[in-house]
């Protein structure tokens, strides 16, 4: 109890409170006006500012520099101010572009707490680490870009993927899009993209994962880093939108995910033909030696099994994926056999098997294969993991088991069909389909399922045995997650005891400077 309380400093007391109380609800409402995204926001945003889906005004690709996540540069016209800017981002993991980059490239790779979760004494530690680790493996992995011309081609043929869809995008539905590389672990990094994406002042994001398929390990961790960056623009919106003096004018953008997009019916087709190429190119000889029969092997990439036991759909979008491709194919009775591995498996623990370096020596010596097309069925782009494990590595043991006739189908890259198919998908995405938001897709997908005996046991086995490669890497990436089952969850109660503190700090202060006494000595009297 206060003795002595006058009744003006009640008044003062009591305004003050409810003034703060304001201020706080006001920032709450603010925060969750700001930071949810509803399907009807997403399209009526568009459809409002471009009710007969007019023609938008006009953009360029530019690919200025190495290290620019944005690839159009937006020309405004003073009629076109009330066109909706349409921006797409594509996430993918990177790579080095010269063998200079590696050690960086690594570095960034093992100073990631999500790929290595050391114990918290030695947190600080882990740049050190990390350092020594990306020293240590630089010269192996510069010999293993340094085969496949000096570095990896995943940028510019992301780049390259990106112009031919804003391509498609402007000539079949007249729309113009900024679209925007985001890479994992090299530049643009995906947080460069997203702070291009504000600058440039997008309406509404559409966020593409490279891969078709989802894993936690991939597409999960792109859209966590995403996933930061827009949080702290919606607090930041929120400051803004709570602030007097900036009359709450801060500026909301929409987005939606497509997550994964493996059954879309233009990427199996486009599949299905790249195989049936290479089907077709076995000439009349090699058939009769291998008796007319040809194996068809889909070398997924792999992930540790505990992912796939705590919720990772992956394996499963594998299987649907390849059972799609498969039933375009020739069947068995026509001399086409078809097989599913999984490659790029690293350190001492069980990924996903069978293997591809077990498949193809059981195919060569056991099944007397002598006819194999090799499928990279995760990827989209032409990398390390296709041109110098499949195509050289996986060649030779191929070779080595009897195999005579190889054969690897080429990743899609800029294929017509599939650049028509994912121009398709962004225009289905911003006028047809409902939206999913990144955390609704991190959430859907189980991203943050893995179980923190699993993920620490792991790690520290891989980081004894230093086994790590810097393109496999992105698939231990999850093992280290520490984090609650719910993200949502955890983030809203977060919140909330944040403004719950300082709500309690400002009145604390408030009662201070009206009575100028520390809140003990007052109810201490």
């Amino acid at each position: 109890m206060i003795n002595g309380l006058l009744i003006p400093n009640q008044l003062i007391l009591t305004t003050l409170i409810i003034l703060l109380a304001t201020y706080y609800i006001k920032l709450t409402e603010a925060f969750h006006t700001s930071s949810i995204f509803h399907s009807t926001a997403f399209n009526t945003k568009l459809v409002n500012k471009n009710p007969n889906r007019s023609k938008l005004y006009s953009s360029t690709i530019t690919p200025t520099s190495t290290t620019s996540s944005s690839l159009v540069s937006f020309e405004n016209d003073d009629d076109n101010d009330n066109e909706p800017k349409v921006g797409v981002l594509f996430l993918n993991l990177g790579g080095p572009e010269k063998t200079d980059d590696v050690e960086g490239f690594l570095y960034n790779l093992f100073a990631d707490p999500d790929i290595i979760r050391l114990p918290d004494p030695l947190t600080p530690l882990q740049p050190l680490i990390a350092r020594g680790i990306a020293k240590k493996r630089a010269p192996k992995s510069i010999a293993a870009y340094d085969s496949i011309g000096g570095g990896s081609p995943i940028l510019q043929y992301t780049y390259d993927q990106a112009k031919c869809v804003t391509q498609i995008l402007k000539d079949k539905y007249e729309l113009n899009a900024n679209i925007y590389v985001g890479m994992r672990y090299w530049h643009p990094f995906t947080e460069e993209a997203y702070e291009n994406i504000k600058k440039d002042g997008i309406d509404a994001l559409v966020v593409i994962p490279l891969y078709p398929q989802f894993s936690i390990s991939t597409s999960g961790s792109s859209l966590r880093i995403l996933q930061e960056a827009l949080v702290k623009t919606s607090v930041d919106n929120a400051l803004a939108a709570a602030n007097e003096k900036t009359g709450g004018n801060s500026k909301d953008m929409v987005h939606t995910v497509i997550p994964s997009w493996y059954q879309r019916e233009g990427y199996v087709q486009c599949m299905a033909k790249l195989i049936q190429k290479e089907l077709d190119s076995f000439t009349e000889d090699e058939l009769i030696a291998g008796n007319y029969t040809r194996h068809v092997l889909f070398s997924a990439h792999g992930v540790p099994k505990s992912y796939i036991e705590v919720g990772d759909p992956y394996q499963k979008q594998i299987e649907d994926c390849v059972q799609r491709i498969t039933s375009l194919l020739p069947a068995s009775q026509q001399g086409v056999c078809t097989h599913l591995s999984y490659q790029s498996r690293v350190g001492p623990i069980e990924w996903l098997r069978p293997y591809t370096d077990d498949v193809i020596p059981f195919l060569g010596q056991t099944l007397q294969c002598k006819n194999l097309v090799v499928v990279p069925i995760s990827f989209v782009s032409e990398h390390i993991e296709t041109l110098e494990e499949i195509d050289m590595e996986y060649r030779e043991l191929a070779e080595d088991s009897g195999v005579i006739n190889w054969r690897r189908c080429p990743a899609l890259n800029t294929n017509d069909g599939f650049i028509n198919d994912m121009a398709d998908m962004i225009y289905e995405s911003l006028y047809n389909e409902p939206i999913q938001t990144v955390t609704e897709a991190c959430v859907n997908n189980n991203v943050n399922n893995i179980m923190e005996y699993t993920t620490s046991t792991l790690d520290q086995q891989v980081l004894d045995k230093e086994m790590i490669s810097e393109d496999n890497i992105v698939q231990q990436q999850n093992n280290n997650k520490d984090q609650s089952s719910s993200f949502v969850q955890k983030q809203f109660a977060e919140r909330i005891n944040g403004r719950i503190a300082i709500l309690g700090v400002l009145i604390t202060i408030g009662l201070e400077l009206i009575y100028g006494k520390s809140i003990f000595q007052l109810f201490n009297q």
